[in-house]
């Protein structure tokens, strides 16, 4: 069994090299076209992966961007609404001081008149009652219009309070 065969040695070697030319014919190209197809096939993919990814990083930097001006936006539009209620709320309250002041004033001015009059009618009753509280005193002698101007020169030397 160990015997080195000649004949059969040859015949292996020539069996061989026809099934590898064989297979080089119908097998090996098939073989490697295929496997180069599917090598441009995963390469594609590879690529188009890629693209996508950096598509996708630049998306989101857009949108990291578009957010900080948002927030950008939305903190000047909060400020200025802040600052216009404030300018607003200033104007409000000082309006409304002025009217108070100006209501206050107009009291005072009232409540003056007011005592103006009051003391007027005060100096006519008091000059009717002392002219006649006179004209009881002394009688009827004393005319009324004397009367009524001494009274009323006395008043005016009075003070006004």
């Amino acid at each position: 069994m160990l015997e080195i065969n000649p004949g059969l040695v040859i015949w292996t070697i020539i069996t061989f090299l026809l099934l590898l030319a064989l297979l080089k014919k119908f097998a090996w190209k098939p073989l490697l076209d295929a496997l180069e197809k599917r090598e441009e096939r995963i390469r594609s993919s590879i690529e188009r992966a890629e693209k996508s990814a950096q598509e996708a990083e630049q998306l989101a930097l857009e949108n990291r961007k578009k957010i900080e001006e948002a927030e950008i936006r939305s903190a000047t539009i909060i400020k200025e609404a802040r600052e216009l209620g404030e300018k607003m709320k200033n104007e409000i309250l000082d309006k409304a001081h002025h009217q108070a002041r100006h209501m206050l004033e107009q009291a005072k001015a009232e409540i003056e008149r007011e005592k103006e009059a009051a003391l007027l009618r005060l100096r006519g009753e008091v000059a009717d009652l002392a002219i006649l509280a006179a004209k009881k005193v002394i009688g009827d002698s004393l005319n009324d219009e004397i009367n009524r101007k001494l009274i009323d020169a006395y008043l005016n030397e009075l003070p006004k309070n």
